[in-house]
């Protein structure tokens, strides 16, 4: 049994058909998750949302699981990414031009998509995904469960990351948000981190997703990225008329 898992597109409809196209080069998966964060911060927020509905309309939603993000949220309900105070005034200088950016970006986002895609993404926050795979119990979830902008990170002590989990039942934990990949083994859990689909912080220019597969009862993780055409992305940005470009385009662009 085969789990696909991707996450955080971002509208960047580019890298989600590279991750698709892998995936079927790959041999394809018997079920496959998406987590979330689909439509802000790329050039084709509308395009991606529907490219994932149809996937999952495609199999009446049997084997294509959709969850929403914390940017989804945000599209939907005009809420807005909680920061810490600045400590002086150089730093309130840049969080004040961040947030004008990254506001700038949702609100673009709303503009493209239609009340179709807006209804599609009310319809998938706050949600959850669990399944058993031959005998092993998997949730997925986008950030951490019951909350979908907490960070569960690679150096989160390990008592801190079992305490996220401890609500929840199972074997695998799955789950995006942080835009890195992640595999880590907690007692009784088994924490994945698929990365992001449309904005990797850890391997900026590639796609990232996973692959999980079950057998005899254990578990094995393919933790996979894949190169995209950055370039043709933030040209993509610019032709849009997307109103930030630049800070979507140094989230994008290699070291």
């Amino acid at each position: 049994m085969r789990l696909a898992v991707l996450s955080d597109i971002h509208g960047n409809l580019a890298a989600l058909e590279t991750v698709l196209a892998d995936l079927e080069q790959a041999g394809g998966a018997d079920i496959t998750w998406c987590l979330g964060d689909l439509a802000a911060f790329g050039p084709r927020p509308a395009e991606c949302i529907r490219r994932i509905k149809a996937l999952a309309e495609a199999n009446e939603s049997k084997t294509f699981k959709v969850i929403g993000g914390n940017t989804d949220r945000y599209l939907v309900t005009g809420e807005r990414l909680a920061t810490p105070a600045a400590k002086d005034e150089a730093a309130f200088k840049t969080l004040a031009s961040g947030w004008q950016a990254r506001d700038a970006g949702l609100n673009w986002a709303v503009e493209q998509i239609s009340f179709e895609d807006y209804e599609y993404l009310k319809k998938l926050i706050g949600r959850e995904l669990a399944h058993t795979f031959e005998g092993c119990h998997v949730i997925g979830y986008h950030a951490v469960p019951g909350n979908d902008e907490t960070f569960l990170l690679p150096d989160t002590p390990d008592e801190e990351a079992r305490d996220l989990l401890l609500d929840r039942e199972g074997h695998v934990a799955i789950g995006g948000h942080t835009h890195r990949q992640m595999d880590r083994h907690l007692g009784s859990w088994r924490a994945v981190n698929v990365g992001s689909v449309g904005m990797s912080f850890d391997n900026p220019g590639y796609a990232q997703w996973g692959l999980l597969t079950f057998e005899n009862g254990q578990v094995s993780v393919d933790l996979r990225r894949v190169p995209y055409d950055v370039n043709a992305v933030i040209t993509d940005l610019r032709a849009v008329g997307y109103p930030a470009p630049e800070w979507t385009a140094s989230r994008l662009r290699p070291t």
